[in-house]
């Protein structure tokens, strides 16, 4: 369902609602900028976000920077900070 914010407003607890059943888009200024939810809808949402760990989140970081990690690690050893000849006059 798709409804503006005045129509929102108005009719809030129709709209409450009408997000059990599903999502509701809020429109403004012409574009979505809202979406209400059920609570039910909202926890789904939240824990299949945090369903990975932080070592699988490491995991999949490694792997998608770990060429660009390895480049930095090379030019640092081989030419230092980029600041290392700066001096604080």
């Amino acid at each position: 369902m798709q409804v503006t914010a005045t129509q929102a407003k108005n009719r809030f607890g129709a709209i409450c609602a009408q997000a059990k059943v599903g999502p509701v888009f809020v429109e403004k200024d012409g574009r979505i900028d809202t979406v209400i939810v059920s609570a039910k809808q909202f926890s789904e949402l939240q824990a299949a976000s945090h369903s990975q760990t932080l070592a699988q989140r490491k995991t999949q970081f490694e792997q998608t920077h770990g060429a660009w990690i390895t480049e930095q690690n090379q030019r640092f050893e081989a030419n230092g900070l980029w600041c290392d000849d700066m001096r604080v006059w």
